[in-house]
């Protein structure tokens, strides 16, 4: 048993394989008819490989991507058996993660830093972006962190009001004010709070609208700036929030938030109702950006940080 396995607990996958068994069906069922009657990987295969996987939400260009490395493979090996593509599907798709998810945490961590660890998070409304800092809330407070909420998304007052559900759920502090108030004003107050109450971690929501790109820049902006005059280079990370089960529109939003702000994490959340797990490849893939979190089901402990070994493995399990 590998050191990873010793330290992702039993639970902890065991919810994990669940959340990403309709991806992982869903899937294999489909590759299963690429290699009917077929012995030998051919450009047949590659060909039907190469719609299974545009199908399955990994995105055209990591799509082309896998199927070249592939094709390298059957040129280099001159045969290689339809017995072997699983395997080889494996290991390509393990090294495309490894590309940009360098690290392969198991629990809930910041980094150890003398004032308080600031995640600004963004996202359309219904991606679960509320949710995800709820669960984030309640996690790190379970490993014994101090958390501060911002409810910066001053622009819908149910956003106000769903946030301050999850303060009260996971007994942490909340910093708000009215709907319509200056979201940079909130995030201020925010950190003036986490800091005198010497927070391990501030967690702030941000409006979720795409409609006018650059009035979200321009808010994002501000927001960053004004934090910075309390903590200086805050926030030590924006967190983009997508829904999985949106699949290819997962990569639209994608595209449009790391061109509004610069993203440096990616939660992607709802694996568990849909079979367009796949995007999680695509989209870390496409973007650069590390996963850090998947959402594998409805409770409070099923947003997980994102494992790159222990997420092959339930995809290939």
């Amino acid at each position: 048993m590998s050191f990873f396995k010793k330290i992702f607990s039993k639970e902890k996958k065991e919810t994990l394989d669940k959340g990403l068994e309709k991806t992982k069906s869903s899937f294999f069922d489909k590759l299963s008819k690429v290699v009917v009657g077929k012995s030998k990987v051919d450009d047949d295969v590659l060909d039907n490989l190469e719609e299974v996987l545009v199908s399955s939400d990994v995105g055209v260009e990591t799509t082309l991507k896998v199927i070249d490395r592939i094709e390298a493979r059957v040129l280099k090996d001159k045969y290689l058996g339809t017995d072997e593509l699983n395997k080889i599907l494996r290991e390509e798709i393990s090294g495309l993660l490894s590309e940009t998810n360098t690290g392969n945490a198991t629990e809930f961590d910041i980094p150890e830093q003398d004032t308080p660890y600031v995640i600004m998070v963004v996202g359309v409304n219904g991606a679960g972006k509320t949710t995800t800092i709820g669960k984030l809330a309640s996690q790190f407070k379970k490993a014994g962190k101090h958390v501060v909420l911002g409810a910066a998304d001053t622009f819908r007052a149910a956003a106000i009001d769903q946030l301050q559900v999850w303060a009260d759920r996971t007994d942490v502090p909340i910093v708000k004010q009215s709907m319509g108030s200056d979201p940079a004003s909130v995030a201020f107050d925010t950190l003036k709070s986490a800091v005198k109450q010497k927070a391990d971690v501030v967690i702030i929501d941000t409006a979720g609208r795409l409609h006018n790109k650059v009035n979200l820049m321009n808010e994002l902006t501000k927001i960053k700036r004004v934090m910075e005059k309390v903590i200086p280079e805050t926030p030590n990370d924006v967190l983009l929030v997508l829904d999985g089960s949106t699949g290819q529109n997962a990569f639209e939003q994608a595209k449009q938030f790391t061109a509004a702000t610069e993203v440096t994490s990616l939660a992607v959340t709802k694996l568990d109702g849909t079979a367009k797990g796949g995007v999680v490849i695509g989209i870390s893939d496409q973007f650069k950006i590390p996963v850090k979190y998947i959402g594998v089901g409805e409770g409070i402990d099923d947003l997980q940080v994102f494992n790159k070994i222990e997420f092959v493995d339930s995809f290939f399990k």
